[in-house]
């Protein structure tokens, strides 16, 4: 039985909670359950739009570009790098959206496998990775004449190294992974998989975008040798903000990316004939970058740097393991969609009910807000440094009521 002052305990004693002041709208009484998709607005991030628009657009002009801009995306890459993906510096970039960035890194990925090796003429990637993934890697195949190889695994779980194991081998050229799966959360073991890959001769590709912010990730530990990711989420870069990609510092020179634009250009005033990259990561940005969409992000990577990745990722356990122990107590007709093992959870929680489409629409009509997933799954994001145990707790209740009025 959950005990009713467990909320108010757990938020006196939570060492971050004074983290949840500095969002816009969290001392409001809504219920947001959805920071894995769009986090709350840093508020910092107000003034500093405010000071941007006025200061370097408004009285720079074109002259940011040579002041600050065009060194944005590797600089700020470099800062997620540090605080937040495990990575040294000169290894990532920051622009262009997710689905660009898969494209640019599974393409160059494939292309440098068959390059070197002309019998790797797969990809490795599972059944319920996100969409975009799947259906990148279907298109670069259909593109390259490459064959996709699938790895069938539960909804409610995700890639063990096992499976992998068994998919991969001498025909693989690239494995496409998930850090924390979208729908189950599923947190996967980096090291362990990225081991496997190597060990027959493959490049990996990690989607970090359900991770980055939340858990712990460690790029560079784990001999990864590309990650793409988006900052909306975890990140609180707000809607449409740009994602990121991280490139092996042995790798950048091998790859060829596919969409080679003037940004990537080793000069790119010099408006030439011909294309030649720039060194390092910088020859994998194609177009301008999104300067706006990057100052929401940098106030949040200053409080995630603050508070301590591995502080956030403590808050998150505790977070989801609350909100399963008030599932487990009140809302018996539900069943975990998400791994129960803490270690083997990303920030989400995924409960399962053949009504929750209902229950969903219902909820987002009192201001409660998680989302839905099929196959009948109400899948609770909870943002560490936003959200707080008083919020869970009040949120699961509206779930349980509305779990019965829609049964009427």
């Amino acid at each position: 039985m959950v005990n009713l002052d467990t909320a108010a305990q757990l938020d006196a004693a939570d060492p971050l909670a004074h983290f949840r002041e500095r969002f816009v709208g969290a001392s409001t009484d809504l219920v947001y359950f959805d920071g894995n998709s769009l986090g709350r607005p840093v508020a910092a991030a107000a003034d500093r739009l405010h000071d941007f628009v006025h200061q370097e657009w408004g009285g720079r002009l074109i002259r940011g570009w040579d002041e600050r801009w065009m060194d944005l995306p590797t600089s700020l890459g470099d800062e997620l790098g540090r605080v937040v993906l495990g990575a040294a510096a000169g290894q990532i970039a920051v622009g262009d959206s997710t689905t660009v960035w898969l494209y640019k890194l599974m393409r160059a990925a494939v292309d440098h496998a068959v390059r070197t090796d002309p019998g790797r003429t797969e990809i490795v990637i599972d059944t319920d990775n996100f969409p975009t993934d799947r259906y990148v890697a279907e298109g670069i195949a259909a593109e390259r004449g490459l064959t996709l190889r699938w790895i069938e695994v539960d909804t409610s779980a995700g890639v063990t190294p096992d499976q992998l194991r068994e998919a991969v081998g001498e025909r693989t050229a690239l494995v496409v992974l998930t850090h924390v799966a979208y729908r189950s959360a599923w947190l996967a073991d980096g090291p362990e998989l990225t081991r496997i890959a190597h060990d027959a001769g493959a490049l990996v590709l990690w989607d970090l975008c359900h991770s980055a912010g939340s858990v712990e990730v460690a790029l560079d530990e784990w001999d990864a040798d590309l990650a793409v990711g988006c900052s909306y989420k975890y990140l609180n870069g707000g809607p449409g903000s740009p994602a990121f990609g991280y490139v092996r510092a042995r790798l950048q020179d091998d790859l060829t990316q596919p969409i080679q634009g003037w940004m990537g250009h080793a000069d790119p005033f010099l408006m030439g004939p011909g294309y030649t990259p720039a060194r390092g990561i910088r020859r994998f940005i194609s177009g301008t970058p999104p300067i706006l969409g990057m100052v929401a992000m940098q106030a949040m990577l200053e409080l995630v740097e603050e508070a301590g990745i591995e502080n956030i990722r403590a808050k998150s356990v505790a977070l989801t393991s609350y909100a399963v122990e008030l599932a487990e107590a009140t809302l018996p007709e539900v069943t975990l969609a998400s791994p129960r093992d803490p270690a083997q959870r990303g920030g989400h929680v995924t409960l399962h009910h053949d009504r929750m489409r209902e229950v969903t629409a219902a909820l987002w009509e009192r201001d409660v807000i998680p989302d839905y997933r099929d196959p009948g799954g109400l899948r609770i994001g909870l943002s560490p440094l936003s959200t707080s145990f008083d919020e869970v707790e009040r949120g699961m209740a509206a779930v349980a009521q509305s779990l019965t009025e829609t049964a009427r």
